[in-house]
């Protein structure tokens, strides 16, 4: 078959997978049946197994190759020969992207809501509720951190390697698969991304490869924010694909971990957002919760705080802003302010629960 006409009829079919994602978008239990309890579990541990040998990851040379094969048939567009037949090139090689994008992963962003799943009664919180699940939340925080340094006004300093904790990683699913089964996770592949400074540039701790089922961790990130986010990374592996969701089952897996300093990285991770919220909400009421706050934890959400600030520049807002816009039109409403919809989660989560 004559290759344009090959390209002609992937963008006809793109066209198509684009309507048919809106329509199957609709049907959360469909998705959440079928597919990410269903296909999805045999396609992403089919691709762990196949690139979880490798040391380095597969998705981000792909990245790189697909980038180029892009830039190149927009390159030969502009040079104004056969436009036509360059225009189905770019949409045909898009189509194909398209396919395997939703396939491999992204159908997980239309599944049910995990509080469906966990049956966790969702309502909205007061302002008092922030405040008293904060202060619950700083005493166990501050409990752990004393467990591990003694001395609670110095900051933890965690003597394994990133290799070392990614590879530990896997275990505290398995512990979190003992209460919740739906967690399952085996054939691990996590990987430090090829791309973590620039990453840090634009403001990202890592994300998940969609087309090869790697989950990519920012290999420069401060260590004690490590643990919890590469179980955030593999909460996505796992088929959740809500940032906000994502968050809260890796703060599960990291909380649930038989390792202290993961429990720790977990309880830090849920801090820094709870604190944060307070902030936003009410700054006099911030200011007495910190307070309470060990100052050896202060130093490490500092730590954190002038780490990301020390890449602050211009270019950061539109990526984040790119980021945004890719989640709502996946049916992510919230955009990145999704991430801190965590709360919601933990307050209502806790409301039966000891923390």
């Amino acid at each position: 078959m004559n290759a344009n006409k090959v390209y002609k009829i992937l963008t006809a079919l793109l066209v198509m997978q684009w309507a048919f994602i809106q329509l199957i978008a609709l049907n959360h239990s469909f998705i959440e049946t079928y597919y990410s309890n269903g296909v999805y579990l045999y396609i992403s541990r089919f691709y762990r197994v196949l690139f979880g040998w490798v040391s380095f990851s597969v998705g981000d040379l792909l990245y790189i190759f697909l980038i180029f094969i892009i830039a190149k048939l927009i390159i030969n567009l502009f040079k104004f020969k056969d436009i036509k037949n360059s225009l189905f090139k770019i949409t045909g090689t898009l189509s194909v992207i398209f396919f395997f994008f939703h396939l491999n992963w992204a159908l997980n962003y239309f599944r049910q809501p995990i509080s469906e799943t966990l049956n966790i009664s969702i309502s909205n919180y007061s302002n008092e509720d922030l405040i008293d699940f904060t202060k619950r939340l700083i005493i166990k925080t501050n409990k752990v951190h004393k467990h591990l340094v003694k001395n609670d006004t110095l900051l933890y300093e965690n003597s394994l390697s990133k290799n070392k904790i990614k590879a530990i990683a896997p275990t505290a699913y398995e512990d979190l698969e003992k209460k919740y089964v739906q967690f399952a996770y085996k054939n691990s592949t996590v990987k430090h991304s090829l791309f973590s400074i620039p990453l840090t540039y634009m403001g990202f701790a890592g994300y998940l490869n969609p087309l090869t089922n790697e989950a990519q961790v920012n290999s420069l990130i401060p260590k004690n924010n490590y643990p919890a986010t590469v179980c955030h990374e593999i909460a996505h592996q796992v088929g959740y694909a809500s940032e906000s969701e994502a968050n809260f089952i890796g703060y599960l897996a990291a909380t649930h971990s038989r390792e202290d300093y993961f429990n720790y990285s977990g309880y830090l991770m849920a801090l820094r957002y709870c604190i944060s919220e307070v902030y936003r909400k009410d700054p006099n009421s911030f200011e007495e919760l910190k307070l309470l706050i060990s100052k050896g934890i202060l130093k490490d959400l500092k730590q954190s705080q002038e780490f990301w600030e020390s890449y602050n520049n211009w270019t950061e807002k539109y990526f984040k802003s790119f980021y945004d816009n890719y989640l709502k039109a996946n049916k992510q409403k919230d955009g990145i302010v999704g991430y801190s919809k965590m709360v919601t989660l933990l307050i209502n989560y806790y409301k039966t629960k000891e923390l």
